[in-house]
């Protein structure tokens, strides 16, 4: 007579894993999803992309928020816009933080009387160069000579050092993040010298923290002109060059064309100075560009790839000198190369 197994004998016990086996299949597993994630964490950032469906003339929308609203009128200003507290003042305006609709805002008084063309002309190139480069309009009146622009709290460029050094920020303090600002840098003179309104002149650019103040540091860490109170007109067809301002300028930071050129000996004046063109924005950009890389780790490898363009940005012949699309196509090709090296990199590692 077949009997069965005694009750409750069970099948033979499964084969225990060995514990190095398991840590290989988890160490394997978790290559697996770091491989595929890669591309998400060393892609270099790409900066702010374009504001989809920018307003039309004459209108402005703010940060999250996706409508469309005109320009805030005289009346508006005077009675909405509540002044706070003076956050800067310069030779042409005075910038108080200012609120308006429970919005931090930015609103710029005229300093004096004297300079009232340079205000003017400042908010006439605000209005007419309106773009993802550029501080955002809100409103103006020119009776009571006010500007209402949007407020970035992180300031000007010059900041930048001092932003990355508070934690909320550390972690940008990174060469990607930092040649993504030089780019952004070059891509908004490649704006001016292609404008709607012709090639214009970065004047106030005398020296290295002058430059610096003409923009903003947005809360996205992507860079807008903030001050075009001084954008002169170059026009190649007619021969139409420009003097940035009647003062004798001296320095390396300013291109050798800008310099006096008749010696010591002889006084300057400001009818004899030779005029120039926005050649004198490209020689800048090495200097600019080297002020936000900083010298953080990887910044060197960077300077080092950036070596010939800006060797061409340097030439003492200013029709030698790359446009500034090309300074802003060797810096993307740059940016795509050393981020594809990264990417290579760590994938062999895994």
């Amino acid at each position: 007579m077949e009997t069965g197994p005694p009750e409750g004998r069970k099948g033979p016990a499964p084969r225990e894993l060995p514990p190095a086996v398991g840590l290989l299949l988890s160490m394997a597993l978790m290559n697996v999803v770091l491989y595929l994630c890669l591309d998400r964490l060393v892609t270099v950032p790409r900066g702010p992309a374009e504001h989809p469906g920018r307003c039309p003339p004459g209108h402005f929308s703010m940060e999250q928020v996706t409508t469309c609203s005109p320009w805030l009128s005289c009346e508006q200003l005077r009675t909405e816009v509540r002044p706070l507290k003076r956050v800067g003042e310069g030779a042409v305006k005075t910038v108080f933080l200012s609120e308006w609709k429970e919005r931090k805002v930015a609103l710029s008084r005229l300093t004096r009387p004297e300079v009232r063309d340079d205000f003017l002309h400042g908010l006439q190139m605000l209005r007419a160069l309106q773009s993802e480069h550029v501080v955002t309009l809100l409103g103006y009146c020119e009776d009571d000579n006010t500007i209402l622009t949007e407020y970035h709290p992180l300031g000007a460029l010059g900041n930048l050092e001092a932003t990355l050094s508070l934690a909320k920020y550390r972690s940008l303090n990174t060469w990607q993040h930092r040649l993504q600002l030089a780019l952004g840098y070059v891509a908004v003179l490649d704006f001016l010298h292609r404008s709607p309104l012709g090639t214009l002149v970065m004047c106030d650019s005398s020296d290295l923290p002058k430059t610096l103040s003409q923009y903003l540091l947005t809360a996205n860490f992507s860079i807008v002109l903030n001050d075009l109170d001084a954008l002169p007109l170059v026009n190649h067809s007619s021969g139409a060059l420009v003097k940035c301002g009647h003062r004798e300028l001296r320095g390396d930071f300013v291109a050798p064309e800008q310099l006096w050129p008749f010696g010591e000996d002889v006084p300057f004046q400001d009818d004899l100075m030779p005029a120039y063109d926005e050649k004198t924005d490209i020689w800048k950009i090495p200097d600019v560009s080297s002020f936000l890389l900083g010298h953080v780790e990887g910044s060197d490898m960077v300077r080092f790839h950036l070596f010939d363009i800006h060797k061409a940005c340097k030439s003492q012949v200013p029709a030698e000198r790359p446009t500034a699309q090309a300074v802003l196509d060797a810096y993307q090709k740059v940016l795509n190369l050393l981020r594809d090296t990264v990417t290579s990199q760590t994938r062999e590692m895994l």
